[in-house]
């Protein structure tokens, strides 16, 4: 059998986290209220078993030897969901703008894909898709 997490969690460093929380909060998403939310950090669920957990740069950069990506600069991931509708998916990005994000690219049809996606307040990268599985 192959190995499979029970749960997921991405830390994100954000520069301020009151801000990135209201951010994913008015877009959508609910807090995990099983994890400490705090001027450091705050838990974001955006799946079943799947969180993102908003850090403060100045604490993350205590969880790790390495530098923080300058995301003005580099991309080091595009975090990829999938929602139910195109239409959800131009309500998501639609709205992550109206919050101050910006976009990322214009939204593009495949056919078994519909995919838009949005820049966070932090220069993060998230691709928003409507996956047809009818369509081959």
């Amino acid at each position: 059998m192959a190995l499979t997490s029970t749960f997921t969690s991405l830390n994100l460093p954000v520069k301020n986290v009151a801000q990135s929380k209201a951010f994913f909060t008015g877009i959508g998403f609910a807090l995990n209220p099983q994890f400490p939310d705090s001027e450091n950090s705050a838990a974001i669920v955006i799946g079943d078993n799947l969180q993102i957990m908003l850090i403060a740069e100045s604490f993350f950069n205590t969880l790790t030897e390495r530098e923080t990506v300058d995301t003005s600069k580099y991309s080091q991931f595009t975090i990829a969901l999938a929602f139910e509708s195109r239409e959800k998916v131009d309500e998501i990005v639609n709205t992550a703008v109206s919050l101050g994000g910006k976009l990322h690219a214009e939204p593009e049809d495949h056919g078994f894909m519909y995919h838009w996606g949005f820049v966070d307040l932090d220069g993060h990268l998230w691709a928003i898709n409507c996956m047809n599985a009818d369509v081959a």
